[in-house]
């Protein structure tokens, strides 16, 4: 798409997540009990089960897939697979928390210019990837561009015209 600089969609923010599940019960409970979502109304007019929530700015939608057996089940935590990311204020409160809770976990520490990010990784019952990091003190650097700023909302630092290219980018 030519000339799709900027904003083309003018989007705004993400608005949610959906994912399939085995077990609305199951799955309510992960995403309120562990995650800190809540339950939200969802619309009357939908014709198959499921359940919205709602926390940190987005909302997770979650549809029982009827057919269980067509969900493929992870068990191995693998922190390249397809994932959700969130921020935190204590990532040794979120270990904490996830060993208490007796969720199995991945711990993974990446270090860019003596900047160290801490993840951790977990699955939601049904084997979906989520990311608990405090990477809001990597800073996002744009290819091409006039801002830098953190993961964090706050933090935003001018810059001036540079090109950044990431050690494993490929042409």
């Amino acid at each position: 798409m030519k000339g799709n600089n900027g904003n083309p969609l003018a989007l705004t923010s993400l608005n949610h997540i959906s994912r399939v599940c085995t077990s609305l019960e199951e799955s309510i409970d992960f995403y309120k009990n562990v995650l800190g979502f809540i339950p939200v109304r969802r619309p009357t007019s939908f014709n198959f089960n499921g359940a919205w929530l709602f926390g940190h700015g987005i909302g997770i939608h979650l549809l029982l897939l009827e057919e269980s057996e067509k969900l493929p089940k992870k068990t191995e935590i693998n922190p390249k697979d397809n994932h959700m990311s969130f921020q935190c204020e204590s990532i040794d409160g979120v270990e904490k928390k996830l060993t208490e809770m007796g969720i199995e976990y991945v711990k993974q520490l990446v270090e860019e210019g003596g900047i160290y990010v801490d993840q951790l990784f977990f699955h939601d019952p049904d084997g979906f990837m989520v990311e608990i990091c405090n990477c809001d003190k990597l800073p996002i650097i744009p290819l091409v561009g006039e801002m830098t700023r953190s993961c964090s909302t706050h933090n935003l630092h001018t810059t001036s015209q540079m090109e950044y290219v990431p050690l494993n980018y490929i042409p």
